[in-house]
């Protein structure tokens, strides 16, 4: 059985107890054995941490202490997946760029607040995690991030729809889906999920669904690899 650790606390606007009960019933379907915790002490054993196939981390606005992100950092490597949401990911500790490094993004802006209204914009083919899903509508914070040129895009949404400084540029389409490699892990991130109600959609929670499992089925995949075949791209056709 698949073991994931789900950590949640920060910021409560982000309602990230009941996202973290969504994902729990998500994870409980697919028969993993899962770990609740709102402390982030839960990262302080780093060796428990490398014997997990799944981190999700659920913390927004938060302070960490470097050890902490460092134990979360070679579980990764080692071949445990991350997977998260929103601010509860690449929102989670705006002063830790280790974190934001390992994530692949971080939360700078949401032009209009809550309640905008925009598609989502799925890059038809570009991965199996995203197959037989279509554009869809969403309203919700519309997130513009800071991300690494390193990350697979899944996913978009076209800026600006609200006016701002940001509309004197041309308009962009910033990732809203996306997954990349730390190590031989695999990493996963979706910007949707302001409220738990957004996770609630079933696109959405489809989208975390399959992204949880593509996350978790690396960790069988790196067994018996190095992370520094991992540095070097050696082990990219096989994760």
């Amino acid at each position: 059985m698949k073991k994931a650790l789900l950590v949640w606390g920060g910021w409560d606007g982000h309602q990230p107890k009941e996202v973290a009960e969504l994902f729990r019933s998500i994870l409980v379907k697919e028969n993993f054995e899962v770990e609740v915790s709102d402390t982030l002490e839960a990262f302080a054993d780093a060796e428990k941490l490398k014997a997990l196939d799944l981190i999700v981390p659920i913390w927004t606005m938060g302070k960490i202490e470097q050890q902490l992100v460092n134990n979360v950092s070679e579980a990764v490597q080692a071949g445990v997946g991350l997977a998260g949401c929103h601010g509860g990911m690449c929102d989670a500790f705006r002063e830790n760029v280790d974190w934001q490094f390992m994530t692949g993004g971080q939360w700078v802006a949401h032009p209009g607040n809550d309640g905008v209204e925009y598609t989502v914009n799925i890059k038809a083919g570009s991965s199996p995690l995203t197959e037989g899903i279509e554009d869809f509508e969403v309203k919700s914070e519309q997130y513009y991030l800071h991300v690494d040129p390193a990350i697979e895009v899944l996913a978009t949404t076209r800026f600006p729809l609200v006016a701002g400084p940001h509309s004197s540029n041309k308009a962009v389409d910033m990732p809203v889906v996306w997954t990349k490699r730390w190590g031989l892990g695999r990493v996963y991130y979706n910007s949707l999920g302001h409220h738990a109600d957004i996770m609630e959609i079933p696109t959405v929670a489809e989208l975390m669904r399959r992204g949880f499992l593509w996350c978790a089925e690396g960790k069988g995949l790196a067994e018996g690899r190095s992370v520094e075949g991992a540095y070097t791209g050696m082990a990219d056709n096989q994760l």
